[in-house]
């Protein structure tokens, strides 16, 4: 099915187009968002890969790889839309209390999403978009690695290293909540 909207739509049927993208750009601007940390700069970085891939359709090759293909071009107008507002990032700043997590476990989600939220935003652009495309779209390795462009040990040692500052970075909070704050006397 899939195939046969790719291979109209790269005749130029609008309504083909239009059907292959609907049902994935939840998960685009998902993606987007992981990786970008802006809801406007992901819907802006969406509409670019999204016009790239109407421009472009016509020359994809296998009509069977189009998904690889539309994730590989939104990684890139990712990276394109914060290389553009790299000067204008605004970084929000949180903490959690102890008394924060004991309150409950709709909270302690809520703590815990937000301290991996605090975590991912210092990760660099590769590494939260190889986090983004092997855990959030669950994408093998090696679709996840055609996906950005790179070999497939690459992409493992990227992921290697994400997931080790990610934990780091965790880490790094947790002890700065556990230090008690200093005292003016």
């Amino acid at each position: 099915m899939q195939r046969d909207l790719v291979i109209d739509a790269r005749a130029g049927d609008h309504d083909a187009f239009n059907a292959l993208v609907a049902g994935s750009i939840d998960r685009l601007h998902a993606v987007a968002r992981l990786i970008l940390r802006d809801d406007d700069l992901a819907r802006d970085g969406v509409q670019d890969a999204l016009v790239r891939a109407w421009i472009g359709l016509p020359g994809l090759r296998d009509p069977d790889r189009f998904d690889a293909w539309l994730h590989r071009l939104l990684v890139n107008a990712c990276y394109r839309a914060a290389r553009d507002e790299r000067n204008h990032r605004v970084v929000e700043i949180g903490s959690l209390s102890a008394d924060a997590l004991a309150i409950g476990d709709a909270q302690h989600g809520v703590a815990v999403r937000d301290q991996l939220s605090r975590g991912f935003a210092r990760l660099s652009m590769n590494e939260r978009a190889v986090v983004a495309l092997h855990y959030y779209l669950d994408l093998s390795d090696a679709a996840a690695a055609a996906a950005l462009a790179i070999p497939v040990g690459t992409l493992k040692s990227r992921l290697s290293r994400a997931t080790q500052a990610l934990r780091a970075a965790i880490e790094a909070d947790e002890r700065a909540d556990e230090q008690p704050g200093e005292s003016i006397a």
